[in-house]
């Protein structure tokens, strides 16, 4: 099986010093996820929980909501020609009577681009197809204070990262800022769907009370992978898109940019934030 870092020669030049030595590199394999034996989907990820990636992906494109929804998840021969299991091919069989969805070309094309799905269809087809809709009762609210920390807690706990410099990562935490679980991936989407995959496996599905932190921008993909999974606030440490924006304002998601230390935007559902001083306009 494909490892999550891999040593390359490299050339290394330090103020006009030269010298070669072996570096750590985050390791980048293509992994094909499969539905009931057919093609879904193809995805660059770096090795690791590739059956919570797979899952995390069905949830992510409403394909499965439920752990029971899914009859196994196994590593099948990839596309060699001595049939060599390769561990870069997924083939997930659904439960007995879990429809299957008419995966087209059209379908497929969207899911396998870095961009995930795009327009206007894209917004309705998340409303009308998630399972796990985003109304916290009662309401989670989380302070300005407790976000201020969270990115350093998730650059804490990436123990990948530190050794090659070169992977995403994204967190669940608890409304009251416990870690409950960190993924890491060359892809953002990646690291998101193998957390949602895992707590599926865990019966945790909707995750209706986590804050979801990831350590990039916060793109519509991203966005609409924390709905599709009940997800209720959504932080990035860098911009979201204006994409994401409008589909975390018609859902009802709290996204929240900018996440450095105490400053923060809130661009969706503040009223999850717990604020004391007035918002002044401007």
């Amino acid at each position: 099986m494909g490892r999550v870092t891999e040593r390359r020669r490299t050339l290394r030049i330090r103020d006009g010093a030269v010298s070669s030595r072996a570096d750590t590199l985050v390791a980048e394999e293509p992994l094909e996820i499969r539905l009931n034996g057919k093609p879904l989907a193809i995805t660059m990820r770096t090795p690791g929980d590739d059956f919570a990636l797979a899952a995390g992906f069905l949830v992510s494109e409403g394909v499965i909501a439920e752990s029971d929804e899914v009859q196994s998840i196994v590593y099948c021969a990839g596309a060699t020609a001595d049939g060599v299991n390769t561990y870069n091919v997924v083939d997930v069989k659904l439960a007995p009577g879990v429809v299957v969805p008419d995966v087209t070309l059209e379908r497929n094309v969207y899911t396998t681009s870095s961009c995930g799905l795009c327009g206007k269809a894209s917004l309705d087809a998340v409303r009308t197809t998630t399972r796990h809709p985003v109304g916290d009762t009662p309401p989670v609210r989380v302070s300005p204070e407790l976000l201020a920390v969270l990115p350093d807690r998730l650059r804490a706990a990436q123990k990948v990262f530190d050794r090659t410099g070169g992977l995403h990562a994204a967190a669940l935490f608890s409304e009251e800022g416990e870690l409950w679980d960190v993924r890491e991936d060359v892809g953002r989407h990646n690291a998101v769907d193998k957390l949602v995959g895992r707590a599926l496996t865990d019966g945790r599905l909707p995750l209706s009370r986590a804050v979801l932190l990831v350590s990039g921008r916060a793109s519509f993909e991203l966005a609409q992978k924390a709905v599709m999974a009940g997800i209720p606030v959504l932080a990035a440490v860098s911009a979201p898109s204006s994409l994401a924006v409008d589909l975390a304002a018609e859902s009802g998601l709290t996204l929240v940019g900018f996440l450095r230390g105490p400053s923060m935007n809130v661009y969706a559902g503040e009223h999850r934030i717990a604020l004391e001083a007035r918002v002044r306009q401007g």
